[in-house]
């Protein structure tokens, strides 16, 4: 009874068209959380992420939620509502950092490559620098994380509030869900250049059972320890 009395001083009804599908999209990307890296991408959440947003924007609008925003107990609240929304702003410049570093990175490479000019010697320089940037977008995507905003409980009586902290909430578990993703798993390269050194024999299956950025990490790695 609460929580359908704390929505009508400051949302609208239940039934209205934007509520239900803020519900019905913060659903769905909760599953996607909850489902394997194969059935929900890296692409199909943050296009779920930026739906949830667009929505949060129409319900920001509305002058029941603005109303409830300027309420002078709710002013702490909403400065760490947008404390946290700078901070995952950060977070999406360095994903956009990281993403680009790497793009640059594989240009090159596969320039070498196209060229086929100075022999084994210059690949094998191109593919250590690569692996060399790939270890600095790691460690910053790491570095980015450990710092990663601490959403604070905030007063629960307010819906709007809550929604928009709810709303934070599943960005920041979207954008560790990608910063993995770029990251790939800690243990693949090694566990397969291993398997390498004893076997001498690795299947393609086997290297490109990881997403893209591991698989290209696994590749460049045997190909290293191979020459």
């Amino acid at each position: 009874m609460a929580a359908h009395h704390a929505r009508s001083n400051s949302l609208p009804s239940r039934q209205h068209p934007l509520i239900l599908e803020y519900d019905e999209q913060l659903c769905r990307l909760r599953s996607s959380e909850a489902a394997s890296s194969s059935s929900a991408s890296p692409s199909g959440k943050l296009s779920g992420l930026q739906d949830l947003h667009d929505c949060v924007d129409k319900l920001l609008l509305l002058p029941l939620s603005q109303h409830a925003l300027s309420k002078q107990q709710n002013e702490k609240c909403v400065d760490e509502l947008l404390d946290g929304s700078l901070r995952l702003l950060d977070m999406c410049n360095t994903a956009k950092d990281a993403l680009t570093q790497t793009k640059e990175s594989s240009q090159e490479l596969q320039s070498i490559m196209r060229r086929r000019r100075g022999g084994e010697s210059s690949l094998s320089r191109e593919v250590k620098k690569f692996l060399n940037s790939r270890k600095v977008v790691k460690k910053t995507l790491r570095k980015a994380m450990e710092n990663k905003c601490s959403l604070s409980l905030l007063n629960k009586d307010q819906e709007i509030v809550s929604m928009l902290r709810e709303t934070q909430s599943i960005t920041l578990a979207v954008f560790e869900s990608v910063f993995s993703f770029i990251s790939g798993p800690k243990s693949s390269s090694r566990s397969l250049v291993s398997k390498l050194m004893k076997s001498k024999k690795v299947s393609c299956e086997e290297v490109n059972k990881s997403n893209e950025f591991a698989s290209a990490d696994d590749a460049l790695s045997l190909l290293i320890s191979h020459g």
